[in-house]
């Protein structure tokens, strides 16, 4: 082997033990980042949550196979276990017991049910209200499964199997309220989030004639893939929609399918990167040029800037102290003394108004995330009280009239994650200002 070879050889070997060294530090920091989060959730948010629902113990339960939705954000079920009924469990109890924190703890081990080691950890508190996550109405506040449940009550007994009560409150709390490490996690994936989505609704991605809406979603997909990052939709929606009693393919909408992309079209995207335990959710659209045109037409423009408009009349009334309820109500009234018509989604009105609706909903572990949410569809998390550090992807879709469509109306959505703070609604991360250009 000459030595060109040699040489060679071993800064390829150099290259590949720096990447693995790289992937290690990211995997880290990731790891790092979680725990920091943790800790500071529990200190600083769990004892608020838990006194404001009146309950002074939480029991999340683990089964080997089944994991609680929560059991990320508390690290609860992390190398425990408990043998019960021939599967594995894990009990992670936390406990107000009146101090500046709340008393963790967590059993495990076979024969705990047999040394009724839940039981008398329980009566030596006594707690008058046990939480535990079951919910009829909130996925993630509903990770207690029946046979756990059946199991749970067997360990605690008929005296505090009384006391079990819902969680779903708590958990909503919880999770909605962001501590400082949150937030800045929360921004980066955003960023993320935007980068990728930016690259892929340009030339960069897509060639006008040649590139498909699927060939878009996967080449997202295959970023997510080298960046040991997971997505909330699968595969992305990168879609296109016809204007009001129109169709693309016989259908209103297409998304993420094998339609070839062509000059004068209007893309679409909704998604968002999942990355340390959250999920953001955003949108963005491109419009491509046709033949000789180097600037967005202005019936599109127009379009754009009327969902400018309507942004700023929603961000103005967003302030915690208010129900989402609450808030939804006073948006609809402010944009009908704007000029604009609030509907519930689709219920599009024939006149020459943009048509306004909003669906603002709680982000942060999920895409659609436990918390207020200002949307009609969410009845019970809109009447949940809007409080600082809550994390809203800022929804909303406007339907405005075309004159060179006959006036038939285009529906567009804006979406970004914000922050709500005592000052209101503020911006994490650069938001949506323009429609990108494809060439």
């Amino acid at each position: 082997m000459s030595k060109t070879r040699i040489l060679l050889a071993f800064l390829s070997i150099i290259i590949l033990f720096q990447g693995f060294d790289a992937q290690a530090q990211e995997a880290r920091k990731r790891w790092e980042m979680m725990n920091l989060i943790r800790r500071e959730k529990l200190a600083i948010i769990l004892p608020k949550a838990m006194r404001e629902n009146n309950i002074d113990m939480w029991i999340i339960v683990n089964k080997s196979g089944h994991s609680d939705p929560l059991s990320e954000d508390v690290g609860a079920g992390r190398g425990s276990s408990l043998w019960s009924q021939g599967q594995f469990l894990s009990y992670t109890i936390f406990t107000d017991r009146g101090g500046e924190r709340i008393e963790r703890a967590t059993l495990s081990g076979r024969r705990l049910n047999e040394r009724g080691a839940l039981r008398k950890l329980v009566a030596e508190r006594d707690p008058k209200h046990i939480g535990v996550n079951m919910s009829d109405k909130i996925g993630q506040a509903d990770g207690l499964s029946h046979t756990c449940y059946l199991a749970l009550v067997k360990a605690l007994g008929e005296k505090y199997a009384k006391r079990l009560v819902s969680a779903e409150k708590l958990v909503c709390e919880f999770r909605s309220q962001r501590v400082v490490s949150e937030i800045v996690a929360f921004a980066n994936a955003g960023e993320l989030t935007i980068e990728i989505a930016e690259r892929a609704l340009s030339n960069e991605v897509i060639t006008p004639g040649v590139t498909t809406l699927a060939d878009v979603a996967w080449w997202m997909k295959e970023q997510l893939v080298a960046r040991g990052l997971s997505v909330g939709y699968n595969p992305p929606a990168v879609y296109m929609r016809a204007p009001i009693g129109k169709k693309i393919e016989g259908r209103q909408e297409i998304s993420s399918n094998e339609h070839i992309i062509q000059r004068g079209e209007v893309i679409k995207m909704d998604w968002g990167v999942n990355m340390f335990n959250f999920s953001c959710d955003i949108k963005r659209i491109a419009y491509v040029l046709k033949e000789g045109e180097t600037t967005l037409p202005l019936w599109l423009q127009n379009i754009f800037d009327e969902a400018v408009k309507v942004r700023k009349i929603i961000r103005k009334h967003i302030k915690p102290g208010r129900t989402a309820i609450e808030t939804q109500e006073l948006i609809y009234r402010k944009l009908e003394e704007a000029g604009f018509a609030a509907i519930s989604e689709d219920n599009i009105t024939d006149t020459k108004k943009t048509d306004v609706t909003v669906g603002m909903h709680s982000v942060g572990n999920q895409a659609h995330c436990v918390g207020p949410s200002i949307w009609e569809e969410k009845p019970l998390r809109s009447k949940l009280e809007i409080k600082p550090t809550n994390l809203f992807a800022f929804e909303f879709f406007t339907y405005t009239p075309v004159p060179e469509l006959g006036g038939k109306k285009w529906r567009i959505g804006f979406e970004d994650d914000v922050i709500v703070t005592e000052n209101g609604v503020e911006y994490l991360y650069p938001v949506i200002s323009r429609i990108l250009l494809i060439r």
